[in-house]
């Protein structure tokens, strides 16, 4: 076995990077169907472990990296949030929400009703549902155990893991040719001719140049730690209240409050510029570990029948993506890059999701509404309503507790 300490994964997660970078641009086909390059570098890495692992040869990573990373991001996405913008997109959002609502109790009705029909538990069907596809690892290894310790499911957590897995693979996969296929029927903003030019704001165009400075980078970088701190203490004092909320919500709320507030005193205005770099810099190498530590072998361990569910419910968010979401959000350029942020969280995490649209709109041009919406919906609404779903599916007959 090879164990990689921090800086050995920190160097891997770089080289994940560069690769994904080549391969997008010398593999015509993931450039066309828009693959994120953290999506396609750290898949092939994890395809390489899996064959590693077949000749006994295991690598780990130390991922202790990966959560500082991940509450980065949603730091920054928060201190992109002013309260104008946020006003502008209400009714966008409240729209979103009801397409995200309606996935949750399709996903589940779809698990429950394919292991029933295949001879399962279920609370399997449940299991492979809107617990670990639209809520991740974290949601599932919850309700994994709860499934083993309350209701007596044999190896909840390992089907929840493998389930997961398969999510945020496919969840990578599947936005950007959802995206292709419905933006031929619109026009993209970057095919109009005459369009000026026009500096990217936020998330929208990663590989595109700004301007900062050594000093304007250490302040923002500064605001990012102080809303690492304060959400990560918010967090500890809701632990086990009514008001518990995941960290990396409570750190989203902190980038929030303090963009507006210290806007609102006049004392500071962020820089987004320096937001998006830190940003998109934190989102990248989040996901080249999270895809490049991926136990694919996870995945063999999935019966037919649970495999069978899990490839009706891809082929169920590609199709509510397409003829709901799409037409729902408008059946514009704006809607084609939220089908494709819905396709991302809709199977696998907020930052997949955030993954698909850049790869989206780094080809076809800008869609400030869609990385205001889906942040939004993704870190603040997504989780709270998942629950209420779950629990009103158990509360069906025939999940009665024996």
């Amino acid at each position: 076995m090879l164990q990689l300490d921090f800086y050995g994964t920190l160097v891997a997660a770089s080289l994940v990077l560069l690769l994904g970078r080549g391969l997008v641009k010398r593999v015509g086909f993931l450039r066309a169907y828009n693959i994120p390059e953290p999506v396609a570098g750290g898949l092939v890495v994890a395809l390489i472990l899996l064959a590693l692992r077949g000749l006994e040869v295991e690598v780990r990573f130390d991922t202790s990296l990966q959560t500082p990373l991940m509450l980065a991001f949603f730091a920054t996405i928060g201190l992109s949030a002013d309260f104008a913008s946020l006003k502008k997109g209400g009714r966008v959002v409240g729209v979103f929400l009801l397409a995200v609502v309606g996935l949750l109790v399709v996903q589940n009705a779809m698990g429950i009703g394919l292991a029933k029909a295949l001879g399962l538990d279920p609370l399997m069907g449940l299991l492979t549902g809107s617990i670990t596809l639209a809520g991740g690892h974290g949601t599932g290894a919850a309700w994994g155990t709860v499934f083993s310790e309350k209701y007596g499911l044999a190896s909840a957590s390992e089907l929840a893991m493998a389930s997961a897995t398969f999510g945020l693979v496919l969840g990578g996969l599947i936005g950007g040719p959802v995206a292709r296929l419905l933006i031929k029927r619109v026009q993209a903003p970057g095919c109009l001719e005459a369009e000026k030019p026009r500096i990217p704001k936020g998330f929208e165009q990663p590989n595109k140049e700004r301007s900062i400075t050594p000093f304007s980078f250490i302040e923002t970088l500064a605001l990012i730690a102080v809303s690492l701190l304060v959400g990560t203490l918010l967090n500890g004092q809701l632990h086990d209240t009514a008001f518990e909320l995941p960290t990396f919500v409570c750190v989203l709320f902190v980038g929030v409050v303090l963009r507006n507030g210290l806007s609102v005193l006049g004392l500071y205005q962020v820089f987004e510029r320096e937001v998006s770099v830190l940003g998109n810099v934190s989102l990248s190498l989040f996901l080249a570990i999270a895809l490049m530590s991926l136990k694919l072998w996870d995945l063999a361990s999935l019966a037919l029948p649970i495999f069978i569910i899990l490839v009706a419910q891809t082929l169920v968010m590609a199709l509510f993506a397409i003829f709901v979401t799409f037409r729902l959000m408008g059946s514009h350029y704006d809607a084609a890059v939220l089908a494709a942020g819905h396709c991302g969280f809709g199977l696998g995490a907020t930052p997949t999701a955030i993954a698909n649209m850049q790869a989206v709109t780094q080809r076809y041009g800008p869609s400030q509404i869609a990385f205001l919406v889906v942040p939004m919906v993704g870190a603040f609404f997504i989780d709270i309503i998942n629950v209420i779903v779950i629990k009103l599916y158990l509360a069906l007959p025939f999940f009665a507790t024996a």
